[in-house]
Formats: C-alpha cells, sequence, structure tokens
C-alpha cells in the first residue's frame, strides 16, 4: 500500500512513519515546518525530557530524523500548492494526517475516502490542541485515549474508525506518556490497514457530540499537570 504522512519532524513522528513503512508499505512522508507560538509561554521542561526518553526508547540514544525512514519532503505550510502537487504525484492509496496544521478542503478533495487523522485524545470530549494535558488537568485519566478518524473540513469532526486507550503503567510520568500514546497510534494504524486491505473501506461511526476546543496549554499549567499525572500512576497497581 502507497501511504502519505503528512506531519512534523519529532521522534515520536519519526517511530511513527519507521513504524507504518513496516510490512512492505510504501511511505512518503510531508513535513511541514512552521511554528505557530501563542501569545504566552507554553515551554516546558518536561518536554525535553520526552524527546530523550523517546529517542532512548526507540533509537538506542541516536538522533534519528523521518527522513531516515521514508523519502521526505519538507514546506512550511502543509497546505501550500507545492505540498499538495507532491502527494498527488505520490497517487497514495491513505493520506494520514498526524500532528500537523488544519489541513485545507485542497487535501481532502484530492483522497475524500482515504484521508484520516490520528487525534490524542477524544474528539467527543475534547478538541484542538494539548487534548491529554488537558484531560490531565481536569483529572479526566479515562480521557487519555488516542482516536483514529475520518478527515472532514471542520476541526476533529470526522467519523470514528478506532480508538485505543493508552497504555498507563503505575509510577509513569509525564514524560512518558507521549510515547505510549504514539504505540497507541501505531497499533490504531495497523488495525485500519489491515481493514482497508480487507475491506477496501474503513467501518466508521459519526460522532455522537462535538468536544470543547482547547487552545495551547500554558506553562504554568503544565507544571500542574506534571504533579497530577505522577500522582494518579502513583496510585495505580
Amino acid at each position: 500500500m502507497r501511504i502519505a504522512i503528512l506531519t512534523t519532524e519529532t521522534p515520536h513522528h519519526a517511530r511513527f512513519v519507521q513504524a507504518t513503512g513496516e510490512n512492505g508499505h510504501v511511505v512518503h512522508a510531508y513535513l511541514e515546518t512552521k511554528s505557530i507560538s501563542p501569545p504566552y509561554d507554553v515551554r516546558h521542561p518536561f518536554e525535553t525530557e520526552r524527546d530523550e526518553h523517546e529517542w532512548g526508547r526507540w533509537f538506542s540514544g541516536r538522533r534519528t530524523a523521518i527522513s531516515d525512514f521514508a523519502p521526505t519532503k519538507s514546506c512550511l505550510d502543509i497546505n501550500v500548492p507545492e505540498a499538495l502537487k507532491s502527494v498527488s504525484e505520490f497517487e497514495p492509496d491513505l493520506i494520514i494526517v498526524f500532528g500537523t496544521s488544519r489541513i485545507g478542503s485542497a487535501f481532502i478533495s484530492l483522497r475524500p475516502n482515504r484521508i484520516v487523522n490520528l487525534h490524542g485524545g477524544d474528539p467527543e470530549s475534547y478538541r484542538g490542541l494539548d487534548t491529554h494535558l488537558w484531560a490531565i488537568w481536569h483529572r479526566d485519566f479515562s480521557q487519555l485515549v488516542t482516536t483514529l478518524h475520518r478527515l472532514d473540513p471542520e476541526l476533529d469532526n470526522g467519523e470514528i474508525i478506532g480508538q485505543r486507550q493508552i497504555g498507563i503503567r503505575p509510577k509513569m510520568q509525564l514524560h512518558e506518556l507521549r510515547a505510549a500514546n504514539t504505540e497507541a497510534c501505531i497499533a490504531l494504524t495497523r488495525d485500519a490497514l489491515a481493514e482497508l486491505e480487507d475491506r477496501r473501506d474503513f467501518r466508521s461511526r459519526p460522532q455522537r457530540q462535538k468536544g470543547r476546543y482547547y487552545s495551547a496549554m500554558p506553562t504554568t499549567l503544565k507544571e500542574v499537570c506534571v504533579r497530577r499525572f505522577a500522582q494518579f500512576t502513583g496510585n495505580l497497581k
């Protein structure tokens, strides 16, 4: 199967591209390079620990790039005509979106029934950015899930193909959460690819409700999330 992945350059996205390219799939990656910063501080030290953890967990500490695992094209904005043209010429059987800005209608019309999005959370409860952190902020730990859904023009609104709980273990720290979520994304995608090869389409269901939209979480609230997540996992058996 020919798979186009629209994403950004991070260790966890590199692992996702690597895993998706297994089992004989032909994968090309299209990287969005722009960074949109809100008008308040959002960086937190746990995010540096997170990158180090992921490089160690999957790549023996080596600083890998997505281009180590797939042909890669970079562009400032994923929706520019150059990116659309490049994906179109690749002629993918499936387009997977994982961690870019909002995808425009031109991309959706390119493969309307074969473009899907990985959303870190349940869009029926949490839409937008930092959704796992907002679930932790609300102490809503049952919402630490990841979702694969069809992409449509409205943000995080497409029919749900699959959903999976993130594997949370006792004494897990917040910097380990993204890697665990990535493993859930890989498993969801493998299941969906198997179904697509078997049935030529995905079974999916409409969303029952529209979750609240969240913006990027400020640094001060992330500090609270670090403590709340550690408290939660510290009580697990």
